[in-house]
């Protein structure tokens, strides 16, 4: 079951990666990255980097990603007409760059595989040596809400306030001033 549920979160992320950098269509790229950032949550899971996990959807998909829908919904109103107005097409054609790019961190993936395969790694050897290594039966999750309510309360805090001045200056900014 787990190989299907990350084979699931790769082909999710990778997709819509590739989706993401091909469309024209703003508001579409933006739920596209959503997309794409709760499925590289989800590897994080696989990867047993549960703060990493948490803090990509609270910072990025909770924040961030909101802010960027609200600010493109506030601010561009030509944007949201040209999306009313769209012909229907999904996907433009891909561009060379994005083949060159795409091939090319193929090739390193399958080259980082093909060297994984051959021998293991010497900083899991010395994690087994110190009986450090991380196994899927330990529990991070207690740690990281004691952490997230006592210790990093005040940074999360700050940032939601800036978040929320952008968003309040994006609001401003999209309005439009009466002529007197």
């Amino acid at each position: 079951m787990e190989i299907i549920l990350f084979y699931a979160f790769a082909v999710l992320a990778i997709g819509s990666a590739l989706l993401l950098v091909n469309l024209k269509n703003i508001a579409r790229a933006l739920f596209l990255f959503f997309i794409v950032l709760f499925a590289m949550a989800g590897l994080y899971l696989f990867a047993l980097a549960d703060f990493v996990a948490i803090t990509q959807i609270m910072v990025y998909v909770g924040g961030v990603l909101i802010l960027m829908l609200f600010a493109f919904m506030l601010s561009n109103k030509e944007l949201l007409k040209d999306l009313q107005d769209s012909s229907g097409s999904f996907l433009s054609m891909p561009k060379w760059q994005a083949i060159v790019l795409t091939l090319g961190f193929l090739t390193l993936m399958i080259l980082g595989i093909n060297e994984w395969q051959q021998s293991i790694p010497t900083w899991i050897l010395q994690a087994r040596q110190n009986n450090t290594e991380i196994i899927p039966t330990d529990n991070n999750i207690q740690q990281i809400g004691l952490r997230f309510m006592t210790f990093y309360v005040l940074p999360f805090e700050i940032i939601s306030v800036f978040l929320m001045m952008a968003l309040i200056g994006a609001s401003h900014l999209s309005r439009k001033e009466r002529n007197r």
